[in-house]
């Protein structure tokens, strides 16, 4: 019972009979013109001029619906007024379908403000009037042979109350069946949802493309910058160069990866934003530098046409070389780091070795750990570029991350 009052008293029901009963007086412009083929069909009866007029007025408004800006303006309306969830139409071009879908809803508000809305409004001035007899007059209730005059008497307030809650439940009527009708009518068709749903997917692609950026920036900075600080500190007394060096490292790593924060936290606030920060195969020797100045020994094997990887290909190896080095100054057992790095024709081969430790056994034999995003991240990040991934150890004493791009060279 609870259920069916709720309606009665949310203010949305009544929004929505206004809503409708605006939706009718806009439609009085288009009345004078659909008058006009009754009126040179004077010779035919009242009734069929007026069912004439009638349908050419329905015409007249569905014409309307078939503009794009119309059913922009509905749905926004729905949207706000009836407080029914209806996502923006989208763009292109609309099919036959949904041009005839928002018609229909059109035709449909402005006839159940054209009945709803009246009859709601006499309801209510006849529960309002009758029992003071305001407007002068009588009304009477008649049942088979029966009469009672409802104006006089104590039945003008049992009256009254009826007419008051048939006005409100007719309100509810007009809102309902405008709240079912806007998603089935006004919702997004089967293609509007695909196209959607392929919006709501390159959304999730980008921002979990941004994540693994951040990932391997922040963590290549932060490992990098607390070993290069460490070294800095033991040697600072002893050689104040090399300690001035790996302090300038820092700088430079916590700069970029500063670059790096603003531009993700900016598309994230959906802000304007300059330029993505874009780190290639042209930027491995600095990064190669990096790790030597926090006291890494890399071993770097360096073959083919580097400079000719496209784009795409280049930034994404960038970023899985600076993960697998990070992992390996991070988890690795000390000594030199394998780099290679071959560009040939149609592929391109990645490949970072380090040292686990001769004694070294279960969990104590990862370059990666077990848990995070890093492994899981690189290769997410290769599957999407149709590569090769592989990474495990490598006999007794190392761990080999191997990955192998396909590329086209540019000519």
């Amino acid at each position: 019972m609870i259920r069916g009052i709720r309606p009665l008293l949310s203010g949305s029901t009544y929004t929505g009979v206004l809503f409708a009963f605006c939706g009718a007086l806009a439609s009085l412009p288009l009345l004078p013109f659909a008058m006009l083929p009754a009126l040179l069909w004077s010779p035919a009866p009242y009734a069929a001029q007026a069912v004439l007029t009638l349908l050419v007025w329905a015409v007249l408004i569905g014409l309307l619906g078939l503009a794009r800006t119309t059913r922009r303006v509905l749905v926004a309306s729905a949207r706000r007024v009836l407080r029914v969830p209806l996502p923006d139409p989208a763009g292109g071009r609309r099919s036959a379908a949904e041009r005839l879908r928002t018609t229909l809803w059109l035709v449909l508000l402005v006839a159940l403000g054209w009945t709803g809305a009246p009859a709601a409004g006499l309801l209510l001035l006849l529960g309002l009037s009758l029992p003071g007899n305001w407007l002068g007059g009588s009304a009477r209730l008649k049942l088979f042979d029966r009469s009672v005059d409802l104006a006089d008497g104590w039945w003008s307030w049992p009256a009254a109350l009826g007419c008051v809650l048939l006005a409100l439940t007719v309100c509810a009527m007009v809102t309902g069946v405008l709240r079912w009708s806007a998603p089935r009518l006004l919702g997004p068709s089967a293609a509007e949802r695909l196209a959607l749903a392929a919006e709501r997917e390159q959304l999730m692609a980008e921002r979990n493309r941004l994540a693994h950026e951040l990932h391997d920036s922040i963590g290549h900075t932060l490992t990098a910058a607390t070993i290069q600080a460490a070294v800095a500190g033991e040697v600072l007394s002893a050689d104040p160069a090399a300690a001035r060096a790996a302090m300038r490292s820092i700088e430079e790593s916590a700069r970029a990866a500063l670059e790096d924060l603003d531009y993700v936290l900016g598309v994230l606030r959906e802000e304007e934003t300059g330029t993505a920060p874009t780190r290639t195969l042209a930027d491995l020797p600095e990064l190669l530098d990096r790790l030597r100045y926090a006291g890494a020994v890399v071993e770097p094997e360096l073959s083919g046409e580097l400079a000719q990887v496209q784009g795409t290909v280049s930034r994404a190896a960038y970023r899985i070389l600076q993960e697998g080095l990070t992992n390996a100054l991070r988890h690795g057992a000390g000594g030199p780091i394998e780099v290679r790095v071959v560009a040939a024709p149609d592929a391109l081969e990645l490949r970072v070795v380090n040292r686990t430790g001769a004694a070294a056994t279960g969990r104590n034999r990862r370059a990666f750990p077990t848990s995070g995003h890093g492994l899981p991240g690189l290769a997410e990040r290769v599957r999407l570029l149709h590569g090769e991934f592989e990474a495990g150890p490598d006999g007794p004493q190392h761990w080999r991350l191997t990955v192998r791009l396909p590329v086209r060279v540019s000519a």
